[in-house]
């Protein structure tokens, strides 16, 4: 592995450990994920699952997911909408593989790698996202 490789995988390692630290923030008894958008070597959005602003911090009920949960990568995202920011050229930060419905949003906010640590139970996401050429790795800790 090359100097720049090395230096990549060090960060790409960073930045997954903070996401692990962001999921902390999730009121899901289920399942915490944590996401962070990085550009130019700055953190520009984060987010982790949960309910919409507004509802109550609840995310599931008899132990299954509310249907209006947020996933942390749609959370970031959007985030990034509501500032001076844009996703163009940015790498993805996420505890756990995207789905299919967040692989489209990834796509169209011009995120062009995505970095995950644990896999999600569908592939269709990560599918979607090598159809379109962006870069996936996956970082296990």
């Amino acid at each position: 592995m090359g100097y720049q490789e090395e230096k990549q995988r060090q960060l790409d390692s960073r930045y997954m450990r903070m996401a692990r630290i962001w999921a902390e923030n999730s009121y899901c008894v289920r399942r915490k994920v944590g996401a962070l958008i990085v550009k130019d070597k700055m953190i520009i959005s984060d987010g982790y699952n949960g309910t919409p602003s507004g509802f109550e911090n609840v995310c599931e009920e008899d132990g299954v997911t509310k249907p209006y949960v947020l996933h942390a990568e749609a959370n970031a995202i959007t985030k990034v909408a509501k500032s001076a920011n844009n996703c163009d050229g940015a790498t993805l930060y996420i505890t756990a593989a995207p789905c299919i419905e967040c692989s489209k949003l990834i796509i169209q906010a011009g995120i062009r790698r995505v970095v995950y640590a644990d896999a999600y139970r569908s592939d269709e996401g990560l599918a979607l996202l090598r159809r379109v050429g962006i870069e996936i790795a996956q970082v296990e800790e």
